[in-house]
């Protein structure tokens, strides 16, 4: 098997000290419990991948997709050892030699088709303004499986006076380069012309992964926008509205440990939720929803136990409502919660928006 992209990391998987920092708090580890499912195991492999002292085999294939590259192991790691861009390049050159999970691929052939991982037909966009401050990127999980939700965050944005506009969005690619496979760049070029054409002064996201791939990734770094995500804009706005629920927070791994945008939410939430609790796992330490990095497409179980351990951590604190500012979390908290469950789960922008309808109060 070519490993042209492991070679790169030869000096990473080499700082490795072996210590097994990185299992604690790894939510595949907690869940499988196998010392295989952790950090660790996966930099053995990828540097037996690399010296050809081992092939690549359906478990191989496995442990190396079970990670959600939350990025915990990161937190962790004495040695600094940059683990997800080992584990990333172990999962190229398992793609490039054909070693990848069908749910991956279907998703890259439906943004081809259709501009979103889900395949389906376009959704109008609702033009706000033709020249406006903020050009909105609402992302393909939030437009085609968390409609409610982003029809709350739009009635928000108009009530506070925000000057923003959509566009024809398509779908962002960040999740591919996680995945081992190229990101579309028809889909690209598209949506740097798109976003262009509005005028805008800044690129306002919803999803975290949208903005960690528009302000990070190289083939959009000639956008020429100030990337916003939707937390750092709310903070700056003036809110009004209070509740007397108990509110916790969970911290997206995209727009924490990723982006480290963690006190923006929490000094928005506390504008408005004087009993606001924090979760026993927070920040750099958050557990992750176990959405991320493929996971959720080819290890759905997998994924939905992981979240049910985040949501456990917010009913332990008898929270009334669970909030967070990504859909991708949002999603799967929605699917893992149980329907004896009273908590209430919510992005921060979308429950804003209903207490300011008046509700939830």
């Amino acid at each position: 098997m070519e490993t042209k992209n492991l070679k790169k990391w030869k000096k990473e998987m080499l700082v490795c000290i072996r210590c097994a920092y990185c299992l604690e708090n790894c939510p595949v580890y907690n869940q499988i419990g196998w010392e295989s499912a952790g950090a660790r195991a996966r930099m053995i492999l990828s540097y037996g991948l690399l010296t050809k002292d081992i092939e690549c085999s359906d478990s191989i294939l496995e442990k190396f997709f079970q990670c959600t590259t939350c990025g915990q192991c990161e937190v962790n790691c004495p040695a600094k050892v940059k683990i997800l861009e080992v584990v990333k390049a172990s999962r190229k050159d398992l793609v490039e030699n054909g070693h990848y999970f069908p749910p991956h691929q279907l998703m890259q052939e439906a943004v081809k088709k259709s501009g979103n991982v889900y395949g389906e037909e376009k959704k109008e966009k609702e033009i706000i303004q033709k020249s406006a401050e903020y050009a909105l990127f609402v992302g393909c999980v939030g437009t085609y499986r968390e409609e409610e939700s982003v029809n709350r965050t739009i009635k928000l944005l108009k009530k506070l006076g925000v000057s923003f506009t959509r566009f024809d969005e398509l779908c962002c690619g960040g999740v591919f380069p996680d995945l081992g496979f190229e990101n579309y760049q028809e889909n690209v070029q598209h949506n740097k012309e798109e976003i262009k054409k509005t005028g805008a002064k800044k690129l306002l996201t919803i999803c975290p992964m949208c903005y960690k791939t528009f302000k990070n990734n190289p083939e959009y770094s000639d956008l020429g926008l100030e990337v916003v995500h939707i937390t750092q804009l709310l903070n700056k706005l003036n809110i009004q509205v209070k509740t007397e629920e108990i509110v916790t927070y969970h911290d997206p791994c995209d727009l924490g440990r990723h982006s480290g945008i963690y006190e923006e939410p929490r000094e928005i939430i506390k504008k408005f939720a004087p009993h606001f609790v924090e979760m026993e796992k927070n920040r750099e330490n958050a557990r992750c929803c176990g959405a991320g990095g493929g996971v959720r497409g080819s290890f759905t179980r997998l994924s939905i136990d992981m979240a049910k351990d985040r949501l456990k951590e917010a009913l332990d604190k008898k929270a009334d409502v669970l909030l967070t500012e990504c859909f991708s979390c949002l999603h799967n908290f929605k699917n893992a919660k149980k329907r004896k469950q009273n908590i209430k789960i919510y992005n921060i922008s979308e429950y804003l928006s209903i207490l300011m309808e008046g509700g939830e109060k």
